[in-house]
């Protein structure tokens, strides 16, 4: 009896390996072709550019090990929790297996061993990522504490909340490894869910760890006569002191500029201070942090 003819192998709307591809009568030479990418050793998927993060992760699904899950980096990019430029431009993706198993060694992956139950596992993606509990959680060992603290800002927003305070809590409390488990239990009580950017996180917890008092954040001021005047970053309502950070849209959108004079016109009409801050005072904040602590002695005087 001839042997059985291999099944039809068409390109597949997913990634698989060079092995399931062989056993369907494919040849290597044919995989080679240019009409397959070749994301990662041994796995191929039809031709296109893989320019979203989803994609490389669904690139990657064949060789995922049993009980392994997306984690880290690469679960806090799909949860778009803020990540310093260091972490945010790379392209490997971090893969974490059960602390029994080895963790997986393959170019482009970061490999990790965690100790995962159930409640840690998130299927939104239509793959195992990390929850955000739990992604805010393995961050520690990546993220300095003001960093830490811009992630857990965005994870509790007003504005589209991913979580909540008291489940960070519980997950921290929960949490296996030792590892930023103290920065992870600082950055608790410097959370905020008033905070609407990364960058005003990162100048509160500059401002509170350098021992000021911790401003109010983002705050509507009024005038005496009830009429809205401003939505401030930071402020100290009582000495009328106003912290903002100016982005670089800022500076290029001119409607944004235009917008940015008339409320500081407005704010400084009814008697307030304004302070302005770049990026440049977050990479160096000595400077500013002495000239805010002048200026509250000053105001409060």
């Amino acid at each position: 009896m001839s042997p059985r003819a291999p099944k039809p192998f068409q390109h597949p709307d997913r990634a698989f390996t060079v092995s399931e591809a062989c056993g369907h009568g494919i040849s290597r030479r044919r995989l080679r072709a240019l009409d397959f990418d070749k994301p990662f050793h041994g796995i191929r998927v039809a031709a296109r550019e893989l320019t979203f993060l989803d994609d490389l992760c669904r690139a990657f699904l064949p060789r995922l090990p049993q009980g392994a899950v997306f984690s880290h980096v690469t679960a806090a990019a799909l949860f778009r929790i803020p990540l310093p430029l260091r972490l945010s431009t790379s392209r490997e993706l971090h893969v974490s297996v059960p602390a029994t198993r080895r963790a997986v060694d393959a170019k482009g992956i970061v490999g990790h061993k965690a100790s995962l139950c159930g409640d840690d596992w998130d299927n939104r993606f239509g793959f195992a990522v990390t929850t955000p509990e739990r992604t805010w959680c393995d961050l520690a060992s990546l993220l300095t504490l003001p960093e830490l603290v811009a992630a857990g800002d965005k994870l509790i927003a007003r504005r589209l909340p991913q979580s909540s305070r008291a489940a960070l809590e519980r997950a921290v409390s929960i949490y296996p490894s030792r590892r930023g488990i103290r920065n992870l239990r600082r950055a608790l009580g410097l959370l905020s869910d008033r905070a609407e950017s990364p960058r005003e996180s990162l100048l509160r917890v500059a401002i509170v760890l350098a021992g000021l008092p911790e401003p109010t954040v983002n705050m509507r001021v009024f005038s005496a006569k009830g009429k809205f005047l401003a939505r401030v970053d930071l402020c100290y309502p009582h000495l009328k002191l106003s912290l903002e950070y100016q982005g670089d849209h800022h500076r290029t959108d001119q409607r944004q500029w235009r917008k940015d004079i008339t409320r500081t016109r407005a704010l400084q009409t009814d008697g307030w201070t304004e302070l302005q801050y770049t990026q440049s005072d977050l990479d160096d904040p000595t400077r500013f942090l002495e000239e805010l602590r002048v200026m509250l002695t000053r105001l409060a005087h």
